[in-house]
Formats: structure tokens, C-alpha cells, sequence
């Protein structure tokens, strides 16, 4: 793809020139996926191993939707935000320590600086999500999951199981976006590395088939998704539900996610 159609291209769906010149090239730190819309059962089968009660099996439809091949690094989020929160500190680890909230204003501050529309509205600790706006903001649970598993149906996108050369999970330290390989849709460290948080307040997952579900109306944890270097593997599992007070800074980082066009 040449600089005339990528900047073509960039120019129509809202996204840099240099986040398509990526995706062409196959991808960089910086770069977002395009996931296309479809529909899976979220949540884990009876017998799975590791499996929570709050994860019963139900059908979803997404939209297609962009969602970045990292987790914010502490370079990213240091450049845009002024400060770095992490408890440990590196050069391309993952940033850490973020409250919910703290993810939420990033995503905004980074619409704003690219001139994009951010997706939420804060008024002190209460947020409202613009689901229309073209602004960086963080992926539902569902798109989570639904990404995370890239087409699989078993507990991991790896399989049934899941290594210490795949991902990092009870280890010692977080690691660079990248050291391990990318799931099926070209997604790193969906499991394992930092928890992530998404949208959603926590809550029973409601019954029956669900399109773009956004979560409890209100609540009093956000959904953090993924696991990290310092929980077990079976908490890495793609239907795993973490939750904690928005304001709770533990090994959680975040990714963002877009509107697709």
C-alpha cells in the first residue's frame, strides 16, 4: 500500500496514516486490528477446568471493532498522561497500577490530542460512553472475550492448556508487549502479562442470545479481564471474570479499542 492510498485510506476511517501503514506491514507497536463482527458463546463450559459460577455460557453478536495488538506501555502512557503509576518500571513494559478511571481519561486525552471525539463524558466519578463516537475508549467485556478467543471455543486461543513459553502467568515480572506470540487474530498477551481492564460494571451475565451487550447498568466493580504475570493460568482463561473497585491500583493495565467504521 503506497502513502497516497494509505493516507487515502487513514483519512476515511479516522485512524492515523501510520496505524494502516502498520497493519499493511504486518503490524507494530502501535498498531490496531481489525476484528471483523460475528457472533460466540461468551463464557465457559461446565467442565472446564478453573471455571468461576459467574461464567455461564450464552450467545453474542459484536460488531466489527479495532482493538490494539499491545497493552498501553509506560512510555505511551507517561508521553500523554505526565506521570507512570507502575509498580514496575521498564522501558516497554506494560503500564500498570491504572485505576479504571485513569484508563478511561487516557483514552479521552488521546481522542482529543489526535482530534477525534472522545467516547466518554466524565462528571467527576460518573461516565457516560458515547457508543458513536470515532475516540479511543476500552472494549466491552463481550469484544474482549470474543477477541480474545479469536474463533476458539476452548479455554485458551493456545487450546485446553496454556505454557509458560505462550504466556506469562505466575512468574515475577511483567514482560514487553510481544515476547510471546500473538493469539489467532494477531492479538498479544490476551493472556497473562497485566489484567486489562474493559467497560463493564460487574454483574450476572444476562440470559439468552445478547447483541453488543455493554454490561450492568451500574454497579460497584468494573470487569478487568485477562489475568497477569502474578495469578494462576487458570486465570488467564479467555471466559475469566476479574472485577474490582474502579479506583483499585493492582496489575491492571488496559488496551484500547475503536469504533470501526
Amino acid at each position: 500500500m503506497n502513502k497516497y492510498i494509505t493516507a487515502v485510506f487513514a483519512a476515511a476511517l479516522s485512524l492515523p496514516a501510520s496505524v494502516l501503514m502498520a497493519q499493511s506491514a504486518g503490524g507494530s507497536d502501535n498498531g490496531f486490528i481489525r476484528i471483523a463482527g460475528g457472533t460466540f458463546t461468551m463464557g465457559s463450559p461446565a467442565a472446564e477446568a478453573g471455571r468461576q459460577d459467574d461464567e455461564a455460557q450464552h450467545s453474542v453478536t459484536v460488531d466489527g471493532f479495532y482493538l490494539a495488538e499491545h497493552q498501553v506501555t509506560q512510555e505511551d502512557y507517561e508521553a500523554l498522561m505526565g506521570n507512570n503509576p507502575s509498580w514496575i518500571k521498564g522501558q516497554g513494559l506494560p503500564v500498570e497500577q491504572v485505576t479504571w478511571l485513569e484508563a478511561v481519561q487516557y483514552c479521552n486525552a488521546l481522542s482529543v490530542q489526535e482530534g477525534l471525539v472522545p467516547a466518554y463524558t466524565v462528571n467527576g466519578s460518573s461516565i457516560t460512553w458515547n457508543r458513536e463516537a470515532n475516540g479511543y475508549r476500552l472494549p466491552t467485556e463481550a469484544e474482549w472475550e470474543y477477541a480474545c478467543r479469536a474463533g476458539t471455543v476452548s479455554a485458551y486461543s493456545t487450546g485446553s492448556s496454556i505454557t509458560k513459553t505462550q504466556a506469562n502467568y505466575e512468574g515475577r515480572t511483567t514482560t514487553p508487549p510481544g515476547s510471546f506470540a500473538p493469539n489467532p487474530w494477531g492479538l498479544y498477551d490476551m493472556h497473562g502479562n497485566v489484567w486489562e481492564w474493559v467497560w463493564d460494571w460487574y454483574g450476572p451475565y444476562t440470559p439468552g442470545s445478547r447483541t453488543n451487550p455493554g454490561g450492568s447498568d451500574s454497579g460497584t466493580d468494573r470487569v478487568m479481564r485477562g489475568g497477569s504475570w502474578a495469578y494462576k493460568i487458570e486465570d488467564t482463561r479467555s471466559a475469566r471474570r476479574g472485577h474490582r473497585t474502579p479506583n483499585t491500583r493492582i496489575c491492571i493495565g488496559f488496551r484500547l479499542a475503536r469504533n470501526a467504521p
